[in-house]
């Protein structure tokens, strides 16, 4: 989100040492003399605990709170932190990932948000566990998810895909043709999955990037091939029509995913008779 104190001190309840930088910006902002004392003590009180909203403190007070960032501007930070991140990986399709974002127009389009109970229950674990590194893409994607439409996916038959898969995932597009910055035939987004949820085999069209922040999860590609297990941060990129499934690990599974062409093609299962096995185990 940036040095500016007035976005700091929003920082994400919930996100580890959130409280902290509330108070550090919180104590920027008095210096400057943009808050009071009162407002100040406020934000020191709360400072031990990332998960206390000093917004809801201040209402309790009396005390006027400093106003949120913009929608488009938090959506644009989201953006850029995206893009930087995916930039910086190498893989066989980054020139075709690279030249897709480096087209678009940064102006965003707001969405109409749309909540979702994956999201509610698992994004905030999935973040909890990103590296200090990748914080400040982290910040990005906790402030702005309630901006986004999330969807939980209902076009594979539910008796192919598997009920735990059906239900306990949900991805949204930061880019794409219905998404905040718009794009033709390309798609990029955020993709969330319940703890040891398996994504069965399948395949679509679309060349695609997954870009994991959590991790470890297993990998495979084809049935009958050897299950791999991969940390967070290692790209994985999957050519068209390649056979791809994903067991989650204990961890929430949270990347972000760039599809780079036909992406309106529809995904299929791929049948395999070791789904029983593969459900049941355990990684991590």
């Amino acid at each position: 989100m940036g040095d500016d104190p007035a976005k700091l001190i929003h920082e994400p309840l919930g996100m580890p040492g959130s409280g902290r930088v509330r108070y550090g910006a919180a104590m920027a902002l008095y210096r400057e003399g943009r808050l009071g004392e009162a407002e100040l003590e406020v934000y020191r009180e709360a400072a031990a605990f990332d998960g206390r909203d000093p917004a809801a403190i201040l209402a309790e007070r009396g005390l006027r709170p400093v106003p949120p960032p913009a929608a488009d501007a938090i959506l644009r930070t989201l953006f850029d932190e995206a893009c930087a991140y995916v930039n910086g990986l190498r893989h066989p399709g980054q020139a075709d990932v690279r030249a897709g974002l480096a087209a678009v127009h940064r102006t965003p389009r707001l969405p109409d948000a749309r909540p979702n109970p994956v999201v509610d229950r698992w994004l905030a674990p999935a973040l909890a566990t990103v590296d200090t590194a990748r914080q400040p893409l982290a910040r990005a994607i906790a402030a702005a998810a309630p901006q986004l439409a999330w969807i939980t996916y209902d076009g594979y038959p539910r008796d192919r895909i598997g009920e735990a898969f059906a239900t306990g995932h949900a991805y949204a597009s930061i880019l794409g043709e219905d998404a905040p910055f718009a794009a033709t035939d390309f798609d990029m987004g955020l993709f969330l999955i319940a703890p040891h949820v398996l994504y069965r085999d399948h395949c679509h069209a679309a060349p695609e990037l997954y870009a994991p922040l959590t991790g470890p999860h297993g990998w495979r590609f084809g049935p009958g091939t050897a299950l791999q297990v991969l940390p967070a941060h290692q790209p994985v990129w999957n050519p068209t029509l390649q056979p791809h499934m994903t067991k989650v690990g204990a961890v929430p599974f949270l990347c972000l995913f760039v599809w780079t062409r036909d992406v309106d093609q529809t995904a299929m299962v791929i049948p395999a008779d070791d789904w029983p096995e593969l459900e049941a185990l355990r990684l991590g």
